[in-house]
């Protein structure tokens, strides 16, 4: 039976960004329900055969983050796809986020895939939030500064875009709120032009469904 829609995240993080975009876009292409957590990258992929079977007929998409290596991070997911029987699979994602046709001849779904932060570089959820920050703001490159004057590192490299996002965060008029609320109340901005590729992926995907 088929599902309709399913959108695998890694986590809560992911799924409250993807609302809010939507939500300050108009649209509601998926909703919660549609929204599945997985709790992280080895849990999503490791589910993903699974998935493809429950969404048969329908639109199952992913969004995960690259982080260090971009390209193993596709070709993981394009593994997968190749052994679904997916064909077509591009070497590179399309910068506009990866649509393919179900297989003829097969009841797999329709499958899109987002890689974080712009499907074209590594990165993590929180570096894409960085391009939602008004152009010109005085805050981030000051909170760039304060990480970079920290006495001892406190966090691996890694997690530095984290860090930066959430100290500048910590900063706005109302400290602290969560990025899906952060995006509301408009401190990171949903209409620049890399979240509106973004929710128009989203809007491929899923809204002929």
């Amino acid at each position: 039976m088929a599902s309709g829609k399913i959108l695998l995240v890694e986590g809560v993080d992911d799924f409250h960004v993807v609302l809010h975009l939507q939500s300050n876009h108009g649209i509601r292409v998926v909703d919660k329900k549609e929204i599945r957590q997985l709790g992280g990258i080895e849990p999503l992929l490791e589910s993903l055969p699974v998935q493809l079977k429950a969404t048969e007929g329908g639109a199952l998409g992913v969004v995960v983050d690259s982080d260090r290596d971009f390209a193993a991070r596709w070709q993981a997911i394009s593994h997968c796809l190749s052994v679904a029987g997916y064909e077509e699979i591009p070497n590179t994602p399309d910068r506009q986020g990866v649509i393919l046709a179900p297989p003829p001849a097969t009841l797999l779904p329709r499958f899109g895939a987002w890689l974080m932060p712009d499907n074209s570089s590594k990165g993590i959820l929180e570096d894409f939030l960085r391009f939602l920050v008004p152009e010109g703001d005085v805050l981030l490159p000051f909170a760039e500064k304060t990480l970079q004057g920290l006495p001892e590192g406190r966090f691996s490299e890694n997690d530095r875009p984290k860090a930066l996002i959430h100290t500048w965060l910590a900063w706005q008029s109302e400290p602290g709120r969560p990025f899906g609320q952060a995006i509301t109340a408009r401190f990171l901005q949903p209409d620049v032009k890399e979240a509106i590729v973004f929710v128009e992926w989203l809007k491929r995907l899923f809204s002929e469904l």
